[in-house]
């Protein structure tokens, strides 16, 4: 498994970051580890936590479709903590998985304290809406 600080420089959503906001987040996460098959997010249950993908694969699946494949550099469990909602969503490890994990309260104020990284969640969560909008009309 890459180290934390490589693992947060892999993840696109912390692109902008510098050496030192790094350091500060790789501080602050915790290594998870999950075999192949765990449901890591059950829909329906509060968020508890952020996760950065080191390395494997994860499945994330509405109402028992597949709707995306995660990898190394992906990230989910944001938007439970954001909009302080259930998960959306469920997300199992495909292959073992691991994984750095950020706890929901120190998600909000290092969000808060790195616009670039709040800039950043917006892209990422308005490309989901597209794609799923996308993926809706194909159907």
């Amino acid at each position: 498994m890459m180290d934390v600080q490589e693992a947060i420089k892999n993840a696109p959503l912390f692109a902008q970051l510098s050496k030192k906001d790094i350091k500060t987040l790789a501080s602050t996460l915790n290594e998870r580890s999950f075999p192949a098959g765990t449901v890591i997010i059950e829909k329906g249950k509060p968020g508890v936590g952020f996760f950065i993908i080191a390395s494997g694969s994860a499945t994330v699946t509405v109402a028992g479709n597949r709707v995306r494949s995660l990898k190394a550099g992906d990230h989910f469990g944001e938007v439970a903590l954001i909009d302080d909602g259930p998960r959306m969503a469920e997300v199992t490890a495909e292959t073992d998985l691991e994984c750095y994990a950020l706890a929901a309260w120190q998600f909000r104020p290092f969000v808060q304290d790195h616009p670039d990284v709040a800039w950043a969640l917006m892209q990422s969560l308005v490309k989901r809406i597209v794609r799923d909008a996308k993926s809706d009309d194909e159907i």
